[in-house]
């Protein structure tokens, strides 16, 4: 499946593993390349940039295909040196980034100076717009569905896709609700050039939480998710548990952030992911989780999204359109 996103980053398939804090991890991101598809490491998920540099060096050892790192500059309780972790991302050669939260603009000098393309991750029309002024080279539009964070304007992809669509020139990704083929089709028709997929690809047998979590997300539904930060303006969909609930009623009853910051710290969320304690902190997960049944190896999840893809275009969608 070839469209304007394949060829401006050189892969197969317009298949994306977004970058997902404590997941975007070289096995995983290795995977998706090796299965045709663009797979992005996380930055911030490693302690320092000399750390970084060990684990793009570690991704190359499992593959010469192309993938990318992400790089989401978001507030945080320590600011991490957003700057030293571009400059290993240039030393090293990689060819995409994948920016997300703040305007991007520092960062976009030195990184087409260096010949890296530059996907920026939006919630809004407005902002893509935005970002496609100031030069970005391709846009990942996250509908109010996804994992992390959905924004403020709460527009789901059905609507955001083709809104973004009718304005955007450069080419774009739809990320948010899509898991399978279905989705991967849905998206195309709506405008977008490809797919970025979160936790369909944090449910894989490459993905290094722990299978507790994997097992989470094939038995919970749609509705098994909470939305926390609303009152403070930086609103992130996570798992509906114990801890998310807390952090639900505190800010219901007017708690300011020092109040939960004990409960939403990043390292309580590793150790879900590394432990499978379910209710150890707060942990990044989307509504699609719903209709995910299975934990496939990214190659066997990209293959079988093209091949049920292309059936359902040629033969499902053609079989309407040619209905008389």
């Amino acid at each position: 499946m070839r469209t304007r996103f394949t060829e401006l980053v050189g892969v197969e398939h317009p298949v994306v593993q977004g970058g997902m804090q404590w997941v975007g991890r070289a096995p995983l991101v290795a995977a998706v390349a090796e299965a045709g598809g663009l797979g992005f490491l996380t930055a911030l998920t490693q302690p320092t940039p000399e750390d970084l540099r060990a684990e793009i060096l570690r991704c190359r050892e499992l593959t010469a295909k192309p993938f990318g790192v992400n790089l989401t500059i978001l507030p945080t309780i320590d600011s991490p040196p957003y700057d030293e972790y571009r400059q290993v991302i240039i030393d090293e050669g990689v060819p995409v980034v994948e920016t997300a939260g703040a305007n991007p603009v520092a960062h976009l000098g030195p990184l087409h100076d260096a010949g890296i393309v530059v996907v920026h991750k939006c919630t809004s029309v407005r902002h893509a717009q935005k970002a496609q002024d100031l030069g970005v080279d391709a846009l990942s539009i996250d509908g109010f569905e996804c994992a992390g964070h959905p924004g403020e304007d709460d527009v789901p992809g059905l609507v955001l896709l083709p809104a973004a669509a009718d304005v955007l020139d450069v080419p774009f990704l739809a990320s948010g609700g899509i898991a399978d083929a279905r989705g991967l089709v849905a998206a195309l028709a709506l405008g977008a050039d490809g797919v970025t997929m979160g936790t369909r690809f944090l449910c894989t047998r490459e993905s290094g939480v722990h299978d507790a979590v994997k097992a989470r997300i094939v038995e919970a539904g749609e509705r098994d998710t909470a939305l926390i930060f609303r009152q403070l303006r930086n609103t992130a969909r996570v798992a509906a548990n114990a801890v998310s609930a807390e952090v639900v009623e505190k800010l219901a009853a007017g708690a300011r952030f020092d109040d939960i910051r004990h409960l939403v710290a990043g390292s309580r969320g590793a150790t879900v992911y590394e432990t499978g304690d379910l209710d150890a902190g707060i942990w990044s997960v989307g509504m699609v989780q719903g209709i995910i049944r299975d934990v496939p190896t990214c190659a066997e999840l990209i293959g079988r999204m093209v091949a049920e893809a292309e059936e359902i275009i040629a033969g499902r969608l053609a079989g309407m359109a040619g209905a008389r």
